[in-house]
C-alpha cells in the first residue's frame, strides 16, 4: 500500500510540473514598420466620405445597383468549386486540430486478450490411451502517457489552432477573390458586347457611305477610288467583329467556370442590355492602413506565422527527456484445478532521452526556425503587395475618371466631324478622304470611350478587392452544400463536425 501511495504522489508531482514549461518562442504578429506612416496620396482623391457614411464592404457589389450582378455573385457563392475546396479545407484543419488536441491525453490505450486450447495426445508406444487438455486465457489493458513537461503537445495544439484559423481566413479570401472575379467577368462581358454593338453601328455608317460612293461612281460623279476606299474601311470594320465575338464567348466561358456550369450555360445574360453603369463616387470609411490589415489574405499570412512559430517549440522539445507514465493490468488463468487465476497490475514512470542524435534534433529546430523566418518574410511581402494593389487601384480610379470626360468630348467632336464631312462631300465641297478620316476617328473614339468605361469599372472592383471586401463569416452550411454533406456523412462518421459553427478569428 505504501508503494501505491508513493507512486500516486509521484504522478501528482509530475502532472503538476508538466504545465510549467513551454519551449520555443511565443507568437507575436510581425511588425510592419512603414505601415503607420503610409497613406497613398491618391486615396483622398478617389475616396472622400463623411465619417457618418460608411459603406459595407461585405456587399460592395450592391453599390453597382445591378440585379443581374447580384444574382451571379449569389449563385457563385453557392456553386463555385474553388470556394467549396476552401470550405472543405476548414473541415480538414478542424479534424487536424482534433488530432493535436487528443495528443495531450494518454497516447497508448491498448486492450489485449487471448484464449488457447491445449491438448496432450498419447504418443506411439503409450498404451494408456489417456488424453489430457486444458484451456488457457488472459486479458490485459495497458496505458501510456507521455507528459507534456516541455510543452510539446501544447505547442502542437497552438500550431494546429493557428492553422485552423488560417484556413478560415483563407476561405474568406476565396470569397473576396470570387466576388471580384465574377464582377470583372460580368462587366468585361458588357464592355465587349457594347464594343460589338459600336462596331456594327460604325459598319452600318460605312456601308451607307459605300452605297453613296457606289451610286455616285455609277452616275459618273466620282472616281472608283472613293468606292474602293469606302469598301476597304467597311470590310475592315466588319473584320473586327469576329474577334470581339471570340472574346465575348471566352468571357462567357470564364464566367461559367466561376458558376460551376458547362460552357455557354448563362441564361442570366440572355436579356441583359450592353450598357455600362455610370458609377457614383466610391465611399469607404476608415484609413488605408486600418483596412489593409483586415484583408483576409494578410490575416492568413499572420496565422501561418503563428502556426510555424509553435513548431519551433515542438521541435525543441525533442532535445529534452521524455517523461511518461505507464500502467498495466492483466488477468490470466486456465482450466486446470491445480492452478489459480492471477491478477497483475503495474504502474510507474518511464524516462527516455535521445542523447546521441548526431545533430538531427538541433538541425530540425533550425529548419523550423528558418521556416518561421520565411513565413514572416511572406507576411511582409503580402502586406506590401496589398498596399501596392490599393495604390494601383486608386490611381486607376482617379485617372480613368479624368480620362472619361476627355474621351466623351472627343467622341462628340468625332460625331460632329463625321456629320459635317459627309454633308460637305455630298454637296461636292470636299473629297471623300475627309469622310474616311472622320469615320476612322469616330470608330476609334467610340471604342476608346467604352474601353475606358470598362477600365474605370474594373478599377473600382479592384479597389474593393484590394481593401479585402466581399466576404462574410461562413456558417457550417456555407462550407459544404447539403448534397455533398449527405454523401460525406454516408461515407464517414463525422460525429456532428459538419454542423459545428465556424470560429471567427480575431482580427
Amino acid at each position: 500500500m505504501r508503494r501505491v501511495r508513493t507512486a500516486a504522489a509521484a504522478v501528482c508531482v509530475v502532472v503538476c510540473l508538466q504545465a510549467c514549461t513551454n519551449l520555443g518562442p511565443d507568437y507575436q504578429e510581425p511588425d510592419v514598420a512603414w505601415l503607420q506612416e503610409w497613406e497613398t496620396d491618391l486615396y483622398g482623391q478617389a475616396l472622400t466620405t463623411p465619417p457618418s457614411e460608411a459603406e459595407d464592404l461585405s456587399f460592395w457589389w450592391q453599390a453597382f445597383n445591378d440585379p443581374t450582378l447580384n444574382q451571379l455573385i449569389e449563385t457563385s457563392r453557392k456553386e463555385n468549386q474553388t470556394l467549396r475546396i476552401a470550405g472543405l479545407a476548414i473541415l480538414e484543419s478542424r479534424a487536424l486540430l482534433g488530432i493535436a488536441t487528443g495528443s495531450q491525453y494518454p497516447q497508448v490505450q491498448r486492450a489485449t486478450g487471448s484464449w488457447a486450447r491445449v491438448d496432450n495426445w498419447p504418443t506411439e508406444g503409450d498404451n494408456s490411451g489417456d488424453r489430457s487438455g486444458f484451456n488457457s486465457y488472459n486479458a490485459g489493458f495497458d496505458v501510456g502517457w507521455e507528459l507534456d513537461f516541455w510543452g510539446r503537445w501544447r505547442r502542437g495544439i497552438e500550431s494546429a489552432d493557428a492553422a485552423y484559423f488560417a484556413s478560415v481566413t483563407n476561405q474568406q479570401n476565396a470569397q473576396v477573390l470570387l466576388a471580384a472575379q465574377v464582377a470583372e467577368a460580368y462587366y468585361a462581358y458588357l464592355t465587349t458586347a457594347r464594343q460589338i454593338e459600336i462596331a456594327r453601328e460604325n459598319a452600318a455608317l460605312q456601308q451607307r457611305s459605300l452605297e453613296i460612293t457606289t451610286a455616285l461612281f455609277e452616275s459618273g460623279q466620282s472616281a472608283e477610288l472613293d468606292v474602293q476606299q469606302a469598301r476597304t474601311q467597311y470590310l475592315a470594320t466588319l473584320a473586327t467583329i469576329p474577334e470581339l465575338e471570340i472574346s465575348l464567348r471566352q468571357i462567357e466561358n470564364a464566367l461559367c467556370v466561376l458558376l460551376a456550369r458547362s460552357p455557354g450555360d448563362l441564361p442570366e445574360l440572355a436579356d441583359v442590355e450592353a450598357e455600362l453603369p455610370a458609377l457614383n463616387p466610391v465611399f469607404i470609411d476608415g484609413f488605408p492602413a486600418t483596412l489593409l490589415m483586415r484583408r483576409p489574405d494578410i490575416r492568413t499570412a499572420a496565422w501561418t506565422v503563428a502556426a510555424q512559430s509553435a513548431q519551433i517549440g515542438v521541435a525543441r522539445a525533442d532535445l529534452y527527456p521524455s517523461i511518461s507514465l505507464f500502467g498495466t493490468i492483466g488477468w490470466s488463468g486456465n482450466s486446470l484445478n491445480a492452478t489459480t487465476d492471477t491478477l497483475s497490475t503495474g504502474i510507474g514512470p518511464s524516462f527516455s532521452w535521445n542523447l546521441f542524435n548526431y545533430g538531427r534534433i538541433e538541425n530540425n529546430v533550425r529548419v523550423q526556425d528558418v521556416r518561421l523566418q520565411q513565413a514572416i518574410e511572406s507576411y511582409q511581402l503580402t502586406v506590401l503587395a496589398a498596399a501596392s494593389e490599393i495604390d494601383n487601384a486608386a490611381i486607376s480610379i482617379v485617372k480613368t475618371k479624368d480620362q472619361q470626360q476627355i474621351l466623351a468630348d472627343a467622341l462628340a467632336a468625332a460625331e460632329r466631324s463625321l456629320t459635317l464631312s459627309t454633308k460637305r462631300y455630298q454637296e461636292g465641297y470636299s473629297d471623300f478622304q475627309r469622310v474616311l478620316s472622320a469615320q476612322q476617328s469616330l470608330a476609334g473614339r467610340s471604342a476608346s470611350y467604352v474601353a475606358n468605361q470598362g477600365a474605370h469599372i474594373n478599377s473600382v472592383i479592384a479597389f474593393y478587392k484590394a481593401l479585402g471586401g466581399g466576404w462574410q463569416p461562413a456558417s457550417a452550411q456555407d462550407l459544404v452544400p447539403e448534397t455533398i454533406r449527405a454523401v460525406m456523412e454516408e461515407r464517414t462518421d463525422w460525429g456532428g463536425m459538419l454542423d459545428d459553427a465556424v470560429a471567427v478569428p480575431v482580427q
